[in-house]
């Protein structure tokens, strides 16, 4: 799919990508980060230049050409560095995310053969100096952080395996980058092991032209627009999306990245930066969208009537000018009005620069991304896979449909399969999972890769996911229902901040609940509950026929093989930290069931159907929910 926009990939790799780019925008910033308070920058000279040195180091310590390499850090300058100077060292980086324990990073690392590991700090450190008997191969550490490592397993700085105060002499640079001239599309630029929400992770095997290729369409998508600004990194970059949209990309076009202190100093560090574009999941949305209304229920009435009047007129505005493209008249007029009294004063609360966010990684809730809109600023959801490198659609500003993932990027290609699993080809799609030979041959149809996900394409080839093929419950009565459109609709309500929905094989459904924390406090207030900590107030019966009014409301427009007829408040929220997320907030459906595989088939003990079903409360007590 090529249009009169399209324009071929000028790179053969993406070392190729940053010598050229350290010439044409020598001076301009590339990365910054911070340290001691303030933020340190490297424009693109001195950035490709550290690169070369962390290259020389690698080749010095004895990797070679084909090597796995592996970064078990969180984003950081220092990550890029490791990444891009391994690559120019022809090795190949396999990135383990930082949440993940000692024995999930020895398979990987054991896996893939890997003999040098870079690491963030002590504690990505001491993770492997715990399972140092299970990974005999690894002979190198190589730190970002500065502290002292044991014997039985050696660790150097990357200022040492760089030797920063040896400037790269004329000869050095000049072998290097003949290695980089000789870097083929066809070669593997990474390893990326798959969360494992299915089983154990498998290595998608990227190319340089896959990650290449993808972060170029993706660019020639976004147009004019582009990534030219300052782009804020805080996903992990062990994570496809930010390292293809929010790595290769802006480096691609010149951009500057600054990266995020940690996922906890997001919205203060926006503020600092004032950056221009984001990658985000769904989450980040959700927060903002519940930071904003929780702000309004504090207003006045007629404060929050303007309010409300203005996401009306915005909806209208966005929807005549963006998807039906026609002219937007008094609409236009009054959305400019209240965009002055309203939309601009959020803007600024998030940095006043954001242009545009990029989602993925998981579905965003179509009346969050509207919303998004029409504050000014939008969020271009896009849909792929680790094994895709990702992006495979993207909406736009030019091409949007809320509720879809976008239309196809150049050369993709889409069929539905007969069950409605989407299958997909194109240049961006992975080569195979690394020595797994009948996962690869299970992962394709022909030469059509198969996602797992099944989806609908309407007329205009807009693409609609409607769920996980593996995680479609199947009730005991036959029925076949979606949980992540009902997961996602009970997130908008403003005392509920995550859900997981169970029923497969049951005979209806029942979910699990996390509460907002602050509306609840809010309401413990109102009601002047007296309660111990959050586990004592979660099982207030107050509480409880709260969350059972809730689910009422949510019901009511639902068939009836759909509804919610028990369900759990928990008193803690999903994290990745206690096992219920991936590191891109992703529900881990098994182990969110085995976490609560009690709660959940006490809620089964009695008969659910009929109207008033009953709601089990945290501490086993029953409150009516429907």
């Amino acid at each position: 799919m090529k249009d009169q926009n399209f324009k071929p990939l000028p790179y053969r790799s993406i070392p190729q990508m940053l010598q050229v780019n350290a010439e044409t925008y020598a001076d301009r910033p590339a990365i910054s980060f911070k340290r001691g308070g303030g933020y340190l920058t490297l424009n693109y000279q001195q950035f490709y230049i550290r690169v070369l040195m962390t290259a020389r180091g690698l080749r010095k310590a004895g990797m070679q050409p084909g090597d796995k390499v592996a970064i078990f850090s969180e984003n950081r300058a220092g990550w890029t560095i490791a990444d891009l100077g391994i690559q120019c060292a022809l090795g190949v980086s396999v990135p383990i995310y930082a949440t993940n324990t000692g024995a999930q990073a020895a398979y990987v690392i054991n896996h893939c053969g890997a003999k040098i590991i870079f690491v963030s700090d002590r504690i990505q450190y001491e993770k492997l100096l715990a399972v140092r008997d299970q990974i005999p191969q690894v002979e190198l550490v190589i730190s970002f952080e500065r502290f002292l490592g044991e014997r039985n397993l050696p660790v150097y700085t990357l200022y040492q395996l760089s030797e920063i105060s040896h400037p790269i002499k004329e000869e050095e640079q000049r072998q290097i980058e003949e290695q980089i001239a000789s870097i083929a599309p066809e070669d593997l630029i990474t390893i990326i092991y798959t969360s494992g929400t299915t089983g154990v992770p498998k290595g998608a095997m990227l190319t340089q032209y896959n990650m290449a290729i993808n972060a170029w369409y993706g660019l020639l998508r976004a147009g004019e627009i582009g990534m030219s600004g300052t782009f804020l990194s805080f996903l992990p970059l062990s994570h496809v999306l930010e390292r293809s949209a929010g790595y290769h990309a802006v480096l691609m076009s010149g951009g500057h990245i600054a990266f995020a202190e940690d996922v906890n100093k997001v919205v203060e560090n926006i503020l600092e930066i004032k950056p221009t574009a984001m990658v985000s999941v769904p989450r980040l949305f959700e927060k903002i969208y519940s930071r904003v209304y929780e702000n309004v229920h504090q207003m006045s009435p007629a404060k929050r009537q303007m309010f409300h009047k203005a996401i009306d007129i915005g909806r209208e505005y966005i929807y005549l000018k963006h998807v039906k493209k026609l002219p937007t008249g008094k609409i236009g007029l009054k959305y400019r009005l209240y965009d002055k009294l309203v939309f601009r004063k959020i803007r600024k609360s998030f940095g006043g620069s954001l242009k545009f966010f990029i989602c993925g990684g998981a579905p965003l809730d179509k009346t969050i991304n509207e919303f998004m809109w029409i504050i000014g600023m939008p969020v271009f959801e896009g849909y792929g896979l680790t094994e895709t490198s990702p992006a495979l659609t993207l909406n736009s500003l030019e091409e949007i449909r809320f509720g879809s993932v976008g239309r196809p990027l150049y050369e993709t290609e889409f069929k539905l399969a007969a069950d409605g699993e989407l299958l997909t080809r194109g240049p961006q799609v992975m080569s195979g999972y690394y020595r797994d030979d009948e996962g690869t041959a299970a992962a394709f149809e022909g030469d059509w890769f198969k996602t797992g996900d099944i989806a609908r394409i309407d007329e205009e080839g807009y693409v609609y996911i409607v769920d996980r093929k593996k995680e479609i419950i199947v009730t005991a009565g036959g029925k076949n229902i979606p949980p992540q459109p009902l997961e996602n609709e009970l997130k908008l309500d403003k005392y509920i901040s995550q859900a997981y929905i169970h029923g497969d094989k049951k005979p209806y459904l029942v979910a699990l609940l996390t509460p907002n924390l602050e509306r609840l406090i809010e309401f413990s207030k109102e009601k002047q509950i007296n309660y111990l900590g959050v586990d004592d107030l979660v099982a207030n019966h107050h509480v409880q026929e709260l969350f059972a009014r809730r689910i009422e409301k949510f019901n009511a427009t639902l068939p009836s093989y759909e509804t919610i007829k028990k369900f759990v408040v928990l008193p803690r929220e999903f994290t990745t930290q206690g096992g219920e997320l991936t590191p891109t907030m992703k529900l881990r459906r098994k182990e969110i069931y085995q976490l609560y595989k009690d709660k959940i088939e006490q809620l089964y003990l009695h008969n659910g159907n009929g109207e008033n079903a009953r709601a089990e409360s945290n501490d086993g007590g029953k409150h009516e929910a429907n």
